[in-house]
């Protein structure tokens, strides 16, 4: 068993070190190419250009996702494994609820993550033992007790950053020539689905452009754990109509 206390301690290239010596294919790193998760996957690149890298295509991507993908092939040499929904359980939803349904209530936007990413992204972790993301404490109120490394499902999850600040992150991307997501130029701080996200204000908190219609501040796509531990995902109900939908 992972001593998880003794994770905690180290550095982000230490800890990705070690998992990557430990773990080796089994390890992944998920990333939808933002600056933090750009930094975990330069720092992993500068060990091994065998890492693997998985990244959610969700169907609604900004093409600008697209390019990165590109981009980290490219310059790294890494392979960028994607992630996708189901298309039963994706047309049974659409077919319930409508293409833009995670306009509607947040019980239906939560359906929406479930669907084309939470679900994909748990099928995929299945053939892995670890996996890293860039998750960073001072993000936003939800992610304000992340740890750099915890117990899943199984799973070791590490979030290499954790403790980083955003000044941190931007000095390590300019010291290392970091490949930086076009929308970033454009305002956005956090980058997700196309229509979810927007460009922020000067000011606001730097995932106030993800679902800026809802007015809880603890908003989150289901993937990680929210406040308290608690998993911030797709209500049941919805999501067993649509299961059964795709069995009928």
């Amino acid at each position: 068993m992972t001593d998880i206390s003794q994770l905690e301690l180290l550095p982000a290239p230490d800890l990705l070190r070690w998992v990557i010596g430990t773990y080796g294919e089994s390890f992944a790193i998920c990333t939808s190419f933002q600056k933090t998760g750009m930094v975990i996957l330069d720092m992993a690149a500068r060990i091994s250009t065998e890492v693997r890298v998985v990244t959610l295509d969700t169907g609604r991507l900004p093409e600008e996702t697209h390019q990165m993908i590109d981009t980290v092939r490219e310059k790294y040499g890494v392979r960028v494994e994607t992630a996708s929904p189901d298309p039963a359980e994706l047309e049974a939803m659409v077919r319930s609820y409508g293409v833009n349904l995670f306009r509607q209530e947040p019980a239906l936007r939560q359906l929406c993550c479930e669907i084309r990413k939470v679900r994909p992204l748990e099928r995929k972790l299945a053939g892995f033992r670890a996996w890293a993301t860039g998750l960073r404490r001072s993000q936003s109120v939800t992610r304000a007790s992340v740890t750099k490394a915890e117990e899943e499902n199984g799973r070791l999850k590490l979030n290499p950053l954790a403790d980083w600040t955003g000044g941190e992150v931007e000095d390590y991307i300019r010291r290392h020539n970091v490949p930086v997501h076009p929308l970033y130029a454009q305002g956005y701080a956090s980058i997700g689905c196309a229509p979810c996200t927007r460009p922020v204000a000067p000011g606001e908190d730097e995932r106030a452009g993800r679902w800026w219609w809802e007015q809880d501040e603890h908003k989150e796509c289901g993937i990680h754990f929210g406040n308290g531990g608690a998993v911030l995902r797709g209500p049941v109900v919805l999501v067993n109509d649509i299961l059964q939908g795709t069995n009928a």
